[in-house]
């Protein structure tokens, strides 16, 4: 492993802006935050599985991966991030390194090769290059024939060496934000930089998310002008250090990324989220005092809570015929990062309770976070077998599971309820309208008519009534010699 990644490996297991990780003896440290992989075990991702997932959503740049055909995954399509505008970050590039390009050392030649035959046919605003593990193990130096192929053609040409075999998919997500700041953060400066520009960092802008949350902003005059990394363009990362604030939404990959922009440019952030109507109020207040402790307008304060009492009063009239509905529902939430607490925290604004949520991918903050909603760590669970889940399911110890797309045929075999909230899902449930949406989305699931019939007993099982079946009568209709003519 090269000595520059193994630095970059060595800062993100001592992040310093983690309270956590600085309550940690040495040698716990250098352990790191995710929990050790067994050999053979799922781990959920390798290093340029996170790396490609955080940077991808950057609409206007070409992504491609240094690697044998497989690693490159989809040739179209990533996990569901929207964009308002160019849709080159759904194209797949890759070199497809085979077993002769290995052999015979012709790795760096075909990526260069690559990066111009990519530059030629989309003449895209930047090149994001990725390693990976047969790259890194034979020695191809990605960042020397970057370098010289942006000399060449006058594109930048980005390296991000986060192959896979050095770590989880977290850590992937960091070296993919560390890979931004130290190569085009502070690179292009704003045309008119102003007191209430700010940066959103770890929104991926699933399902058009983010558009849910920027009308309020431009509402309040506020201008996001840096996005990591929904529905972003190479320019915005560029330009992010002139921003006033950032705010942190998934602290679990980007935390060090925001860290570093307030050490060498001074910009202050803080963690916040969009899920639920209190959360979403608690993150503008947040976002509009800190921009007024940099020099935005006194009356911004004034405008936020006029916002915000306008729109929560118009979410809540939204939600009240759905309350009585989904009020008092047990719910098991089975998601990762952020999502463990945000949603909770909106779940139970309704009323409804939250029987246990895991912790999958949370960090000890997020977990902190779970228990000053919950009350106590009963309801958390790490992972959770499809075998305990179906149990757990089945003995109507839940009335509707929220997940991802993993584990709906549990609920379906289980014959319960299920709705998506990961990644894959085709519904944007952030702001005041996303909040409305998910109860809908909720009471369309639990309160379908069909679990009732689902399950009763089938009329083949001991006890079930079966109704009666008037017999079918056919009434008599005269024919005549040319009904058959054409059998």
């Amino acid at each position: 492993m090269a000595e520059p990644l193994k630095q970059q490996i060595a800062e993100a297991f001592v992040e310093p802006a983690c309270e956590t990780n600085r309550a940690k003896s040495e040698a716990a440290r250098k352990k790191g935050c995710a929990k050790p992989l067994m050999p053979g075990a799922a781990a959920g991702g390798c290093a340029f599985d996170g790396a490609m997932i955080a940077l991808q959503p950057i609409v206007d740049v070409a992504h491609l991966v240094h690697a044998p055909l497989a690693c490159a995954g989809n040739g179209w399509d990533n996990r569901g991030s929207a964009s308002s505008g160019s849709q080159l970050y759904r194209k797949g590039f890759t070199t497809d390194l085979t077993e002769l390009d290995i052999v015979m050392g012709e790795g760096e030649k075909k990526l260069y090769r690559a990066i111009r035959e990519v530059i030629e046919a989309e003449h895209p605003a930047a090149v994001f290059v990725y390693a990976t593990c047969v790259p890194a193990l034979i020695g191809d130096d990605i960042a020397a024939v970057c370098k010289v192929a942006a000399m060449r053609f006058g594109t930048p040409v980005i390296p991000i060496n986060a192959p896979g075999y050095v770590g989880s998919k977290n850590l992937g997500n960091k070296l993919g934000a560390a890979a931004l700041i130290e190569h085009v953060v502070g690179t292009m400066e704003p045309e008119a930089p102003g007191p209430t520009d700010i940066n959103i960092i770890g929104d991926f802008n699933l399902s058009g998310e983010l558009w849910q949350v920027t009308p309020l902003l431009d509402r309040l005059g506020v201008r996001v002008l840096g996005s990591v990394s929904g529905d972003a363009r190479y320019r915005q990362i560029a330009m992010m250090h002139r921003a006033r604030v950032t705010m942190v939404v998934c602290s679990h990959a980007f935390l060090p990324m925001a860290r570093k922009l307030e050490e060498r440019w001074g910009i202050p952030y803080f963690e916040g989220s969009f899920y639920g109507i209190s959360d979403t109020s608690a993150a503008l207040r947040r976002l509009c005092a800190l921009l007024v402790e940099r020099g935005a307008p006194e009356d911004l304060l004034a405008r936020c809570e006029a916002l915000i009492a306008e729109e929560e009063a118009k979410a809540r009239a939204a939600l009240a015929p759905y309350r009585a509905r989904v009020e008092g529902k047990r719910v098991l939430l089975y998601t990762g990062g952020h999502k463990t607490w945000s949603v909770v925290s909106a779940l139970q604004e309704l009323g409804m309770e939250v029987v246990g949520t895991s912790t999958r991918k949370a960090t000890e903050e997020d977990k902190g976070r779970v228990v000053e909603i919950m009350g106590d760590e009963r309801h958390m669970f790490d992972n959770m077998a499809p075998r305990e889940m179906y149990t757990l399911l089945r003995e109507a110890r839940a009335d509707v599971l929220m997940s991802g797309g993993r584990s709906q045929f549990v609920a379906l075999k289980a014959r319960v309820p299920w709705v998506d909230v990961n990644q894959e899902k085709h519904e944007p449930y952030a702001g005041y309208v996303g909040m409305v949406d998910l109860v809908r989305a909720i009471d369309r699931s639990v309160n379908n008519p069909m679990w009732a019939a689902l399950r009763a007993p089938a009329p083949w099982e001991a006890g079930a009534v079966v109704a009666a079946v008037a017999p079918l009568v056919l009434a008599a209709v005269p024919s005549s010699k040319t009904d058959f003519e054409d059998c």
